[in-house]
């Protein structure tokens, strides 16, 4: 795990002082690479690229990067895992100098061309300067687990890891009018937009070729929704356990011990148990954390049972208010943007604990958006339900499950009953896409805080709604429309967290379940299998309960890491909170009127979001926005 950064001019001229400023990239990404660092610059001085190193895997120095094909002349600067490299070493049948996935990078382009970028199974995004084409080749991995930003400022492309690297050499600081829409309506942005105006994401699955002062991107990897109706559930359930472990066998190849993130819940808790089966109990660590005020903050009786019954060390976090307000502003100085959940502060104190122990950690991440783990859905699969049955047209097959096999689990809404009413409040019955948008629809609630007249015409519904009738999607049904929505859009917001929290601490965070060959398998799954009676995630946790405690296997609840963050708001961080919004800065935004953000808080329900984002968008601002004049002189200080 490294940063990555870089600079090319269109027009191939030089670039004045072009080491300086790949330094100052470098120094702005130091805490994603504290082992090492390069910087390789070509002889017209027209590009180069610059590379932070957090040593995995060949912990010699034969890893340094940027790294250089010396015969071939191309240079390569890479963040991240190829897992499979060891068999691509075998398959290139080249001569290599070093042990590193990094050099496989380097001989597969040269083999393949672009095309090496399917071969590759693992999480990254790279750079690599082609010498004798002059063309600069960049790509990201399927899911969008590591990052890569870039800009294009007077003729000059700009990328990197974290777009805080980019600030400096943007002509302003600014708002992007999009994907600060793109916030407002689900907390995290659509497509390529960010929330920095002139900087954009490339999009998972994407690799962009820089040539002849042309910018071409394009898509290399799809999923594709393809459902297998001809097998049993036996049958999915043993292809399920078998492709798991073999994610897992490939995610556990390290030169450094791993451990694991374990909340207690089923997703990091399968990740854990059989990780630690196969590494062995003494050569694994877990790592949680906890809120000491009560059960509805508290996982972590769970997570010990995990451990106790795998029989690893288990190491665990009290987190508190006072740690919130030393540290939420570093969070979201990481994060480089205001995104979905406060539990961003969760993973990174979670981070640093597992910092202090480990190098390569195992996380659960996107288990519900594959699966389907999410509350809502099986709200508003509920509603399509009980309108199926007032039409009667329950025997379609837009329908997996009745009405009447849900009732048996309908005890998982009982906390969600605000949202329920909310929900069903008016558009009753409306077309799906509709009635899912107004389930994940923030804007709704903190509309009146916006100054909208300064907003653009752009409208997020419209890439929402092409995301959720997607081209890829065949044969499906309501709940495979919402979970393919989430799996384009939320996974890879909460993957960005992953990588920042984590990378905050110089720690590498891996995620077994996103491997290309499991992901693909499980989009051929009917989702019968998946919302089973109402059971979400029915075929992988029946399929690997064998691994869990009794206690996990009971669980009815779920709580995705709760923050006790409203309930500080009204108390121990009033003052803190309050400081924040009426900042004589704050209450001058051009884009918010935080007046009314203050009014709003005493009205927050304890697990209400509206607060923590238009915190977050504010804290965000102070950071960036408010210091735009010292990432402008950071060009000039030597």
């Amino acid at each position: 795990m490294c940063s990555i950064a870089g600079i090319m001019s269109l027009s191939r001229n030089k670039i004045e002082g072009i080491s300086h400023q790949l330094d100052v990239m470098n120094r702005l990404q130091k805490h994603r690479g504290p082992d090492d660092s390069g910087i390789w610059v070509n002889s017209c001085q027209s590009a180069g690229v610059a590379h932070n190193r957090l040593s995995i895997i060949d912990l010699s120095d034969s890893g340094h990067q940027p790294m250089e094909d010396l015969r071939s002349g191309n240079v390569v600067c890479f963040n991240g895992e190829i897992y499979n490299y060891l068999e691509l070493r075998k398959e290139l049948e080249f001569d290599f100098i070093t042990n590193t996935d990094t050099e496989v990078i380097l001989k597969a382009y040269e083999k393949w061309g672009t095309d090496c970028v399917k071969r590759f199974k693992g999480m990254f995004s790279f750079a690599l300067w082609d010498e004798s084409r002059q063309l600069l080749f960049c790509a990201r991995d399927r899911f969008g687990i590591k990052p890569f930003y870039y800009a294009i400022v007077d003729g000059i492309f700009y990328f990197s890891s974290e777009m805080k690297a980019l600030l400096p050499f943007l002509p302003d600081i600014e708002t992007d009018l999009d994907g600060f829409k793109d916030y407002l309506t689900f907390q995290f942005c659509l497509k390529d937009h960010t929330m920095f105006s002139g900087v954009k994401a490339l999009e998972p699955a994407h690799f962009l070729c820089v040539k002849d002062g042309n910018v071409q991107i394009k898509r290399y990897w799809q999923i594709y929704y393809e459902l297998d109706f001809d097998h049993t559930e036996k049958y999915f359930a043993e292809k399920l356990d078998e492709l798991l472990h073999k994610s897992i066998c490939y995610h556990i190849r390290s030169d450094v011990p791993v451990g694991g993130y374990v909340s207690g819940g089923v997703d990091s808790s399968i990740i854990s148990a059989v990780t630690s089966d196969m590494v062995g109990s003494q050569n694994y660590a877990g790592f949680t954390g906890k809120f000491g005020i009560g059960r509805l903050y508290d996982e972590s009786m769970y997570a010990e049972d995990v451990a106790k019954e795998h029989g690893f060390p288990l190491y665990q976090i009290d987190m508190n208010c006072n740690d919130f307000l030393e540290n939420i502003e570093k969070v979201i100085y990481y994060l480089d943007a205001p995104v979905a959940g406060p539990g961003s502060f969760c993973q990174y104190m979670v981070s640093k604990l597992a910092g202090k122990h480990r190098k390569v950690v195992l996380g659960g991440q996107g288990g519900d958006e594959i699966f389907g783990g999410y509350t809502r859905y099986l709200v508003a699969y509920f509603e399509q339900c009980i309108k199926g049955a007032i039409d009667g047209t329950m025997d379609s097959k837009k329908f997996i499950v009745t009405y009447e096999s849900i009732i048996p689990n309908l005890s998982a809404l009982r906390n969600y009953k605000p949202m329920l009413k909310a929900f069903w409040s008016s558009g009753l019955f409306e077309e799906s896409d509709k009635r899912y948008f107004k389930l994940i629809n923030r804007a709704p609630a903190i509309e009146d805080c916006i100054h909208e007249e300064l907003l653009s015409d752009y409208v997020p519904y419209d890439i929402y709604r092409k995301i959720f009738y997607g081209d890829n999607l065949k044969n499906t049904c309501y709940f495979d429309n919402m979970t393919h929505f989430d799996f384009k859009t939320l996974l890879p917001a909460l993957l960005h967290v992953e990588d920042r929290m984590s990378m905050a601490h110089g720690v590498e965070s891996r995620v077994p379940l996103l491997d290309d060959e499991l992901v693909e398998f499980v989009a051929t799954i009917p989702a019968n299998y998946k919302l089973k009676n109402g059971d979400m995630k029915h075929i992988f946790k029946t399929t690997m309960s064998k691994y869990l405690p009794e206690s996990i296997k009971r669980r009815t609840d779920k709580m995705g890491f709760p923050i006790p963050f409203n309930k500080w708001v009204k108390d121990e961080a009033k003052d803190f909170i309050y400081d924040i919004f009426n900042s004589e800065k704050a209450l001058n935004r051009d884009l918010v009127d935080n007046k009314k953000v203050i009014e709003k808080i005493s009205k927050e329900s304890d697990f209400g979001r509206n607060i923590w984002g238009m915190l977050c968008l504010e804290l965000w601002q102070r950071e960036f926005h408010d210091r735009k004049t010292e990432y402008r002189k950071m060009l000039y200080l030597q």
